[in-house]
């Protein structure tokens, strides 16, 4: 039956594969990186084949990190792993743009990057013959069928780690268990972030061999990108507040509050008969999570009557605007330095939210919205350490931003907590680390 399943699933993904091309094209109208080695998403590859369990040079760790979270994860654990398997070499895979831009950043001279294989038993095998990776590791959520029984057949331990499952996807697996189960259940290894996501991992047959925490809490924030966040704060009349890695829907419900709180007033009007843009007690800094999105929420903003300057046209700091603009990868760390209080993205919608635990690492108290399903436990961790409020909505959440960020002192309280909060949770990369160490040596590496 498990066969006949696997054989179904492959029949329809090898039928999919004109649809996958033609989503490819569209994506790199507005991503270009979407047309970059598309043959290698097909298992084609131009460098020759590898053996990265010869021992010449240390293993080949492959760390497969879908997008621009899961890739920013995968560094902090690669940082440990360097620490402690000196000699190792990177295989990184990656599944969308963002992800591979930024995981380009990790690679060191004897690394290589590829796109993840679409998972057909062709693409998978071709991957895997090409590489010969010594271990694999997955993070927070991918697990294709395929990879996981052809890992299986070709002897190499495949581990999930930071792993995170959430009731609706958790609901969605238990439904397709007749494919799922036998994905989880030939994984080596399962770390999990919590231990509801333990759980529910579990039920789906993953053997979870421990439960370390999110690799996210050890973030280590860049000092010059805060240093001069700061720098550009201080130098601002009035306090920041940063609205975070938002979401497409997130900027128009934002701009439905300023509008009917801070309206620009017609030029033939007398500007004491309503308040204005330039009256608003904060500076805004809005910061979209997806590149291809930059373009919108700048067309958004002046739709709604606002000037607005954008990050890529700063020189030695940001230009007057109603709207600053964060149309930079990479740069979270001086947007949250730059900011007195942040409003979530992702949790305003019903989208799961997104990490708040950057923004406290750097010291910025966090607003969110009533949808962080995604980071629950992060989430209610935060809010009980007192890094982090939550509210019912967008509305809310622009009140409470705007008032936090003038009340200095109970911003600085809010601030030394989220500090607090992060170091008190820190640990999962060594933790992490240490487990690859023990798999690999079960591997007899």
């Amino acid at each position: 039956m498990q066969r006949l399943a696997l054989a179904l699933y492959s029949l329809a993904l090898w039928l999919a594969q004109p649809l996958l091309l033609r989503k490819l094209r569209r994506r790199a109208r507005t991503e270009p990186g979407y047309a970059v080695a598309v043959p290698e998403r097909f298992g084609h590859y131009q460098q020759a084949p590898q053996d990265g369990q010869d021992g010449q040079g240390g293993p080949l760790v492959w760390i497969h990190a879908v997008s621009l979270g899961e890739t920013r994860a995968a560094a902090i654990l690669l940082k440990e792993l360097r620490a402690q398997l000196p000699g190792m070499r990177l295989l990184l895979t990656n599944g969308t743009a963002t992800g591979r831009a930024e995981g380009e950043k990790l690679l060191q001279a004897s690394d290589m990057q590829v796109w993840q294989p679409w998972d057909t038993p062709g693409a998978v095998r071709r991957f895997l013959r090409q590489f010969r990776p010594a271990i694999g590791i997955l993070m927070e959520t991918e697990i294709w069928p395929n990879l996981a029984a052809g890992c299986r057949a070709q002897g190499v331990p495949l581990a999930l780690a930071n792993a995170r499952l959430n009731e609706k996807s958790h609901a969605g697996a238990r439904r397709l268990a007749w494919l799922s189960r036998p994905a989880y259940a030939g994984l080596a290894a399962v770390w999990a972030q919590t231990e509801q996501d333990a759980a529910r991992l579990r039920d789906l047959g993953a053997p979870v061999a421990g439960v370390f925490g999110n690799l996210k809490f050890d973030v280590e924030p860049s000092p010059v990108q805060l240093a001069r966040g700061r720098v550009w704060r201080d130098a601002t009349p009035r306090p920041v507040v940063v609205l975070a890695s938002t979401r497409e829907g997130e900027e128009a419900m934002w701009l439905d509050v300023i509008k009917q709180n801070w309206a620009p007033a017609p030029a033939s009007q007398v500007l004491a008969a309503t308040k204005t843009v330039e009256a608003m007690p904060v500076q805004w800094l809005l910061v979209p999570r997806h590149p291809q999105r930059f373009d919108e929420a700048e067309r958004l903003c002046r739709a709604a009557g606002l000037s607005v300057s954008r990050r890529s046209l700063w020189g030695d700091g940001p230009q007057a605007a109603d709207v600053w603009l964060g149309d930079s990868l990479g740069e979270m760390a001086l947007y949250y330095g730059m900011a007195q209080v942040a409003l979530l993205g992702g949790s305003f919608a019903p989208l799961g939210g997104q990490n708040l635990i950057e923004a406290a690492a750097c010291g910025c108290p966090v607003v969110m919205g009533p949808h962080t399903f995604n980071f629950a436990e992060a989430a209610q961790l935060a809010i009980a350490a007192g890094a982090a409020e939550r509210v019912a909505d967008m509305a809310a959440g622009v009140d409470l931003a705007t008032t936090l960020a003038q009340d200095a002192p109970r911003r600085a309280a809010l601030a030394a907590r989220c500090q607090a909060f992060t170091q008190e949770h820190r640990g999962a990369a060594r933790a992490t680390a240490q487990a690859v160490l023990h798999l690999l040596s079960k591997a007899n590496y």
